[in-house]
């Protein structure tokens, strides 16, 4: 028997829409790491399948949808989560995950994330963080870190990144967690919590970009980038996410910061609906009696 034969078969390949392989993510890039970690997620949490859908929007983590073997969505610049809301309302029985990069999510479509944020919208949305637009150029992003260096800011970045875990509980989030693509099993086991959880999840995935800001920015590889999670990280679940900002290859904040429950948007415009259908037959029932 080859070698090749004799081989198991990979327990996420079922996940995976093998045809389109192989995939367009650079050696060293960590989004493929997310991505198996979200197959055996999906695995671990026992969801049934047909009613699993996944959306993203434009760039490299926005190839997930097109190579996880689920319904997909793979939306406009900016839109993953409108066209998620979308899904979510009009079959309320789906696990609708959003899928995409920091610039997707938080640059073009920083309006919906924090409007859905608020309203409390059942959607479980992983952002993989690479700091930086990576499938257009290595422009400058809302994470960028202060002083580092991109193709649109070749003295360094001056402004001051987004804190993404504080972003998200302070516009409402109920479920809000940090990992770096080093930790592989807490991914999977914060995904898990979130596919079990109803309300706004949020999953911050930091990853390397080797091609364009770890080169830019002289820090190696995606090898030294993985390297540089395990060192720096500090894991302090419950953290004030005010705490967790990230600055330029400083030490890295990761853990679950937030898990709190709360009516989900859906949940509030059935009550609001059940009131208005009450109050209504109230006043024919009361029509009726005068008449």
């Amino acid at each position: 028997m080859s070698t090749q034969q004799s081989l198991p078969p990979n327990p996420v390949e079922t996940l995976l829409r093998t045809d389109r392989m192989p995939h367009i993510w650079c050696p060293g890039c960590g989004i493929g790491t997310t991505m198996n970690c979200f197959a055996r997620a999906l695995q671990q949490a026992r969801l049934d399948l047909d009613k699993v859908v996944i959306v993203s929007g434009i760039g490299c983590t926005g190839r997930v949808a097109g190579y996880a073997h689920l319904d997909s969505f793979h939306t406009t610049h900016g839109r993953a989560i409108p066209f998620a809301t979308g899904l979510k309302l009009a079959n309320p029985e789906l696990t609708v995950v959003v899928y995409s990069g920091d610039g997707d999510l938080i640059a073009i479509g920083g309006n919906h994330f924090i409007h859905a944020a608020r309203r409390n919208v059942d959607l479980k949305v992983i952002c993989v963080n690479n700091f930086i637009y990576g499938m257009t150029g290595g422009q400058v992003g809302p994470t960028t870190p202060a002083t580092a260096l991109t193709s649109t800011t070749p003295y360094g970045c001056p402004e001051q990144p987004f804190n993404l875990p504080h972003l998200a509980e302070s516009a409402g989030a109920v479920y809000v967690a940090r990992w770096t693509a080093y930790h592989v099993r807490q991914i999977t086991h914060s995904m898990v919590e979130m596919f079990r959880k109803s309300g706004f999840c949020f999953l911050e995935i930091l990853s390397p970009c080797p091609t364009l800001y770890q080169r830019r920015n002289r820090l190696g590889d995606g090898l030294e980038a993985m390297k540089y999670y395990k060192e720096a990280s500090v894991t302090r679940h419950g953290a004030p996410t005010k705490e967790v900002a990230l600055s330029f290859q400083g030490p890295i904040v990761v853990g679950k910061f937030v898990d709190v429950e709360r009516p989900t948007y859906l949940e509030l415009l059935n009550q609001q609906l059940a009131r208005a259908l009450e109050a209504q037959y109230t006043g024919c029932i009361e029509e009726h009696v005068r008449g």
